[in-house]
C-alpha cells in the first residue's frame, strides 16, 4: 500500500516538473530558472574562438619577444 502511494507521488511529481519545464525556463522553489542554451549560433562560436585563438597568438608572440630581450640582456653581460 505505501509503495503504491509513493509511485503515485513520484508520478505526480514527475508530471508537475515535466509541466513546469516550458522552453527552457521551470519554476524552482517559487522563481523563473532559466534553463536554456546560450543564444549563440554557430558560426558566431567558430568566430568567437577564432578570435581567441588570434588573442593566444599575440600574447605568444609579446611573451617570446620578452624572453628574447632578457636573453640578450644576460648575454651581453657575461665576461670572456
Amino acid at each position: 500500500m505505501l509503495k503504491k502511494i509513493f509511485t503515485i507521488f513520484v508520478l505526480n511529481f514527475t508530471t508537475m516538473k515535466d509541466m513546469n519545464y516550458t522552453g527552457g525556463l521551470y519554476v524552482k522553489n517559487g522563481r523563473l530558472i532559466n534553463d536554456r542554451m546560450d543564444g549563440q549560433t554557430g558560426i558566431a562560436r567558430v568566430a568567437s574562438m577564432k578570435r581567441a585563438v588570434d588573442n593566444d597568438k599575440k600574447i605568444n608572440m609579446i611573451a617570446e619577444g620578452i624572453q628574447l630581450a632578457e636573453d640578450k640582456k644576460g648575454f651581453n653581460q657575461l665576461e670572456y
